[in-house]
């Protein structure tokens, strides 16, 4: 959805106008505040607010859904390691990274 130059409000008429920016967001439209003319705050109809935080919430959803079906996905596959053996892998790279590390410091040293 795009705005227009209408839809963009300075704080200082927003707080003169709010009643009216408050009956155009139950409307339908939405405001961007601007604080020194920059984006500062978005005023929207509390209905529109609720319906997009369910929206994110199911694009969460279904993003752990998918991560569940690559899982299942590894697990029939057998890429699959044990807790200890994952756990010893990683703490194995850690330990190479900071040797790596160290030795770039002692190089600029």
């Amino acid at each position: 959805m795009g705005f227009s130059a209408r839809d963009v409000v300075p704080f200082t008429q927003a707080r003169a106008n709010l009643s009216e920016l408050a009956d155009q967001a139950k409307a339908g439209a939405e405001k961007i505040i601007t604080k020194n003319g920059e984006s500062y705050v978005a005023l929207i109809d509390a209905d529109r607010l609720d319906y997009y935080h369910r929206l994110e919430r199911e694009r969460i959803h279904l993003l752990l859904i998918a991560d569940a079906q690559r899982g299942l996905a590894d697990i029939e596959a057998g890429r699959t390691a044990g807790a200890d053996t994952a756990i010893a892998q990683l703490q194995q790279r850690r330990a190479a990274v900071a040797e790596a590390a160290g030795k770039i410091a002692k190089k600029r040293d």
